[in-house]
């Protein structure tokens, strides 16, 4: 048995140690987890958000306007961008130090030493037993990946949500868009209301399908739910809701599909007996904060954040780019992890750009920065590498004008330390 009195470098350390494991599909080692705890996720009322871009984006919107009418909030996204406790949301605030620590000492205590949990496996334990002692209202639950066999499908939400599928962690979710969607779908509970964006062809059947097997209503974006996006705002007409002029914090014009999802769920909700009024809605997305999308972080020259990390990703930040901010050039800051298709995620914002450096993130996943430069030849952009994200940012601020624009992105790890060189008070990372 583990001590469970651990200070907090030392939990750091003890879950970092699991990464060893890798990625290990399914669901009994976290159900045997909470079990040692009585199973604090029964009976409480979750929302499981899968998709491959926007699952924090729309978490994000649904807290914040649960939150503006009276209710406690907890949300679980990963990974974080800068310390640890990000993780852990309850109405905007992540879990202190303290009581990571002690969550951390007390899994650990109850681990198997013979079938040791993965890293992911025991945060979101972590996640499900802090929630439940806070007594959350509703806790916003984000996949880890895919979606069946994922350790936060253990819980019974009140509704679902597909954000979008695209190919992504093929080795782990299958080779086809098809195979994708089928994970994904996995969180489809029986008679538990899905929404979704999805909008390839094959992939709405197989999720059709998942609905029909379970008898869950779908509530689809474009059939069901419709919205329009523009300079006035959003529009949104849903089975229940006919809003117009909502305002939405975050920037990017992709947002506002984000946001319709975050507003059928609200239906969903207030059907499930989570109402919120107008003005609260209104407000909650006004209002909503989700650092490193297209985040702003300095001015003259500005500087802009985003964790974008796959074509789709890039090639929506690449489209909203020039609506959102003026600029004369682009200095195009990217660090990329190696695992991802480093061609395709280049060739969605490298054209956008005048000047690019390539850089990495202090992130063993990184690709190499040569790596990145020989990927970009094709695509003509003059540029040079910089070893270090610091080095980078400093070459940046030096080659800028103050009509320029400096665009970081490539991954949330990228963007995460960014965040911390560029505002070290309000993102100080871990100390380990």
């Amino acid at each position: 048995m583990s001590r469970n009195n651990l200070t907090y470098p030392e939990a750091l350390e003890r879950l970092y140690s699991l990464q060893k494991f890798g990625i290990k599909f399914g669901l009994s080692k976290t159900s045997n987890l909470l079990r040692a705890f009585g199973d604090p996720h029964r009976g409480r009322r979750f929302v499981h958000i899968a998709g491959t871009n926007g699952k924090g984006s729309v978490a994000s919107m649904v807290g914040s306007m649960l939150e503006r009418s009276g209710l406690k909030v907890g949300l679980y996204s990963s990974p974080h961008l800068v310390r640890f406790t990000e993780r852990f949301c309850i109405n905007g605030r992540e879990m202190s130090r303290e009581t990571a620590a002690g969550l951390a000492g007390e899994l650990m205590a109850v681990v198997d030493p013979r079938e040791p949990p993965t890293f992911f496996e025991i945060v979101t334990a972590m996640a499900l037993v802090h929630f439940a002692r806070e007594e959350v209202d509703v806790a916003l639950m984000e996949v880890g990946m895919g979606g069946r066999l994922d350790a936060t499908n253990v819980i019974d939400p009140l509704v679902t949500v597909i954000t979008n599928i695209s190919l992504e962690h093929q080795d782990y979710l299958g080779r086809r868009l098809e195979d994708i969607a089928g994970e994904k779908a996995g969180i489809v509970k029986p008679g538990v209301p899905l929404v979704t964006g999805v909008t390839q062809p094959p992939v709405i059947r197989r999720v059709e399908r998942a609905c029909r097997e379970n008898k869950a209503p779908m509530i689809r974006l474009g059939r069901d739910v419709r919205y329009r996006y523009t300079s006035g705002g959003l529009s949104y007409t849903g089975t229940t809701l006919r809003l117009r002029g909502l305002h939405v914090g975050l920037p990017g014009g992709f947002q506002g599909r984000n946001a319709a999802l975050a507003l059928a769920v609200m239906e969903v909700l207030a059907a499930k007996g989570v109402p919120a009024s107008e003005d609260q809605i209104r407000e909650g997305l006004a209002r909503v904060s989700w650092p490193g999308r297209m985040q702003l972080v300095a001015q003259d020259p500005a500087v802009v954040v985003d964790g974008g990390h796959n074509p789709r990703a890039l090639r929506a930040v690449a489209a909203a780019l020039p609506r959102a901010f003026s600029f004369r050039r682009l200095i195009l800051v990217i660090g990329v992890m190696a695992d991802k298709d480093i061609p395709a995620v280049l060739k969605e914002i490298v054209p956008l750009s005048d000047y690019v450096i390539y850089t990495r993130p202090a992130y063993a996943r990184s690709a190499d920065p040569e790596t990145l430069e020989r990927a970009a030849a094709p695509l003509g952009k003059a540029g040079e590498i910089a070893p270090t994200l610091a080095q980078a940012l400093d070459r940046a601020m030096k080659i800028a004008d103050v009509e320029d624009l400096i665009f970081v992105s490539g991954s949330l790890f990228t963007a995460g330390e960014a965040l911390s060189l560029l505002d070290p008070e309000r993102y100080r990372p871990d100390e380990i």
